[in-house]
């Protein structure tokens, strides 16, 4: 029977199970063109309603990764190792642990995504260094990571092209928290890339595709054994998105915050978990024999500044301005800065991560359409956090924008995002469950 693409929506809208040749030949067409974008976004529709079993999630998965180039590194004498996070509100972990981990032994060749909706993305955040090259070709790419340890590239047109085309198409037709099409599309890249050993960050809460610990975990429990099935040493945890990571969320401002981590300061909640995870792929990978060795050992690391200066290597490997890490007036500066004031004394209770997204994305750090272009200087700096003290009149925040006009069209929004109390504020638990 000919294969027609409107039929295999319609199987899937109906409740259907996909059979792998469906999955195979849709893909297949999509990434060389001859099914549009209305297509795939109306298949990927019937997903996030119907869902997918298991092994029509597999057959997705390898299709999608099937599509491009498979990246190998048999033989190298340093173990490979990534990461990957679902994404969330001042996420810049990525940042900091690839070069640790590099720093540690391991070899992490990560290829990294877009913003997708409120989120962010690494890659964005990269591409706000002067210079830096998201687009290295396979063997570039390879070359680097040879050199430095580690590498930091989106996809590029070889790797998992299909994937690339569907990441775009779900963050702009309401697709993206959709549990098969977030494991595809993260297995995919991932598996692609080629590393053995590979970390996952679940992001849980206001700000984060998963709302609930309960799909998260599923989320979780899903990459970890599609990944070990296919011959890969995986481990997750689900850490908290209910309130923004660190007190940066953007692009440029948020690299600014890596860099202050690298240099072993930084908020005390991005160096836990930069830490924790960096921790949890090298005990994996066999770099260290368990996780107290390794947090102490990478804690050092740290403070010594040598995961600095494997970050530096890798911005000067990959074509960007090195100089960044001494002087930020070096990225791109913002036409207006407001500060947002406290109404009345207190102790801040809550910082609302979905909200705190919405702003900078409205500020112009994320996008509503996939032709949008992303003020790398747009954003949130200096942000309070829960448990903090504050004065009446004291900053919650800065808004960063491209005129004051915008930033003060959000700034009772941004005040809004931040609860104070005169009660005892409890501390937050960055990480809620192992799997």
């Amino acid at each position: 029977m000919n294969f027609i693409p409107q039929w295999v929506i319609e199987k899937k809208r109906d409740g259907g199970a996909l059979d792998a040749a469906e999955i195979r030949a849709f893909i297949a067409g999509f990434t060389a063109g001859a099914i549009p974008d209305y297509q795939m976004a109306a298949l990927a529709m019937a997903i996030y309603f119907r869902g997918m079993t298991s092994e029509e999630t597999a057959v997705l998965t390898d299709a999608l990764m099937r599509s491009g180039d498979l990246v190998t590194f048999d033989a190298w004498p340093r173990p490979t190792a990534d990461k990957h996070s679902t994404g969330g509100i001042g996420d810049k972990l990525s940042l900091m642990i690839a070069p640790l981990a590099a720093a540690a032994g391991l070899a992490v060749p990560m290829i990294a995504g877009r913003g997708l909706g409120i989120t962010g993305g690494t890659i964005d955040k990269l591409e706000s260094i002067p210079g830096y090259d998201t687009r290295l070709s396979v063997t570039a790419f390879k070359r680097v990571v040879a050199e430095v340890g580690c590498a930091i590239i989106g996809q590029t047109e070889r790797i998992a092209p299909a994937d690339k085309k569907l990441y775009a198409l779900r963050d702009v037709t309401g697709t993206v928290p959709s549990i098969p099409l977030i494991t595809a599309s993260i297995m995919s890249k991932k598996l692609a890339a080629g590393a053995q050993t590979l970390v996952l960050d679940v992001k849980c809460g206001r700000a984060a595709f998963m709302r609930t610990v309960d799909d998260a975990r599923t989320l979780a429990q899903n990459l970890v054994r599609m990944g070990r099935a296919l011959g890969r040493k995986v481990g997750a945890l689900i850490t908290d998105m209910d309130q923004p990571l660190g007190r940066t969320a953007g692009n440029a401002v948020e690299v600014l915050e890596a860099i202050e981590t690298l240099k072993g300061a930084g908020p005390a909640d991005t160096r836990a978990l930069t830490v924790e995870f960096t921790a949890r792929m090298t005990v994996l990978a066999g770099v260290h024999p368990d996780l107290e060795t390794a947090r102490t050992l990478l804690a050092r690391l740290l403070d010594e500044g040598r995961a600095l200066e494997v970050f530096r290597r890798m911005v000067v490997a990959q074509g960007g301005d090195p100089r960044v890490l001494d002087d930020a007036r070096l990225f791109p500066q913002p036409g207006a800065v407001l500060e947002v004031p406290a109404a009345h004394a207190g102790t801040v209770a809550f910082v609302d991560a979905q909200q705190i997204g919405q702003i900078v994305l409205q500020l112009g750090g994320g996008r509503t359409s996939v032709a949008d272009v992303i003020d790398p200087a747009a954003g949130v700096d200096r942000l309070v956090q829960a448990g903090d003290p504050v004065a009446k009149g004291q900053p919650l925040m800065r808004l960063l924008a491209k005129d004051a006009a915008l930033a003060e069209s959000l700034a009772a929004a941004a005040a809004e995002a931040v609860r104070i109390t005169s009660e005892p504020v409890p501390e937050r638990r960055l990480i809620l469950e192992t799997i």
